[in-house]
């Protein structure tokens, strides 16, 4: 019933998730075909588990039809790509099957995609933990959270090349640790002795409290089972400030973690002083000037000088020692060291004066040297 309400109308928030996925396939399968390019490697893999019907009743494609559509559209890509789609209801794989079969130029693949109608489960997860996987990107977007696990999402990112997207349904989860009708389920997705220290610890916690603190367990989770750059996108209710879901996205590489922030900084609905929110809200698409201004391009600045106290690097190397796990982008480590430098906070190798103006601001590229007092 769920699963059928969700494909009648594409929403907003649906089409913003189908952008960051398709995006980071993109990105993702042509950065990995120019690697086997130069190493070896004859294939590339895409796995959607809950992969529904492919368009929603209003004709609009879901995420497993955008998906092959950027295959068939480059040739280094259509030839190496193996789609495996996968859903619990058989109306829905009959239906992905006979849309896949009049898609426009699938014909262009090497292989035809292979549609599963399976349960995920245990017996799933033990198959791709026993095999050693192709690069591979994963798509787990569960109704709710049945199926979904941390054993899940080790096997799929577990081999080289292989990074996931999931779906983080906040709303029920929250209320999931308090049920112990479903207290297997949290256990899946957070391991037991987490689940446990989370339902103790929210038993205390005002409901505001709650959303950092899940989230921030379920990133130590992800990271402790070796997915170690995690990166997660909110999106709100529809009226309202509090979180809907989570996208969340998992990786063991830096290169596709920088890509997929890139991405998920692009589809925020607000930035702040040019640091973007890695949230997607209607309301504040639809009224940016409601979006509460915390100046965080400010406290950056400040840390920065705390962090590299005595120390000389490029900017390059101090961005890609200090972004991981905050909001900031290049542009914004640029912005701060601009503003540091001109309250001569840093010295910079080679000066302002020395470097290109472009549309009235001196430039700050990435092999500048920045001494830290």
């Amino acid at each position: 019933m769920l699963a059928q309400k969700f494909f009648e109308e594409r929403s907003d928030q649906s089409e913003v998730k189908a952008r960051i996925v398709q995006k980071y396939f993109d990105a993702w399968s042509n950065v990995i075909v120019a690697t086997q390019a130069r190493y070896g490697g004859d294939k590339i893999v895409y796995i959607d588990l809950y992969a529904g019907p492919g368009r929603y009743r209003d004709g609009s494609a879901s995420t497993p039809l955008l998906i092959l559509e950027k295959a068939i559209a480059n040739p280094k890509i259509g030839p190496k790509l193996v789609a495996i789609f996968n859903d619990g209801d058989s109306n829905n794989t009959d239906t992905l099957r006979n849309e896949i079969a009049v898609l426009s130029g699938v014909e262009k693949l090497k292989k035809l995609p292979t549609v599963l109608n399976a349960v995920v489960g245990e017996e799933l997860e033990k198959a791709l933990s026993g095999v050693r996987l192709a690069p591979t990107f994963s798509f787990i977007d569960p109704f709710g959270y049945k199926g979904l696990s941390l054993k899940i999402v080790n096997a799929v990112i577990k081999d080289w090349g292989c990074d996931c997207v999931f779906f983080f349904n906040y709303n029920r989860i929250n209320m999931g640790l308090a049920n112990d009708k479903v207290a297997h389920h949290m256990d899946a997705l957070f391991g037991q002795e987490r689940a446990d220290k989370l339902r103790k610890a929210l038993a205390e916690m005002e409901p505001g409290e709650r959303d950092a603190f899940i989230l921030n367990e379920l990133s130590s989770a992800l990271k402790e089972m070796g997915g170690r750059y995690v990166l997660p996108f909110r999106f709100k209710r529809e009226a309202g400030d509090r979180t809907s879901h989570y996208l969340v996205f998992v990786s063991k590489n830096i290169r596709g973690y920088e890509i997929m922030k890139d991405i998920m900084a692009g589809e925020s609905s607000t930035a702040d002083q040019g640091v973007p929110s890695f949230t997607y809200a209607p309301a504040d698409a639809k009224y940016p000037l409601l979006f509460s201004l915390s100046r965080p391009l400010d406290g950056l600045a400040d840390d920065l000088v705390k962090r590299f106290a005595g120390r000389t690097l490029t900017m390059g190397e101090v961005h890609a020692e200090h972004h991981v796990d905050t909001p900031f982008v290049p542009k914004n480590y640029k912005a701060a060291l601009r503003r540091l430098e001109a309250d001569g906070r840093i010295t910079a190798d080679p000066p302002a004066k020395n470097r290109r103006v472009i549309k009235g601001e001196v430039t700050f590229p990435e092999h500048v040297k920045v001494k830290f007092p």
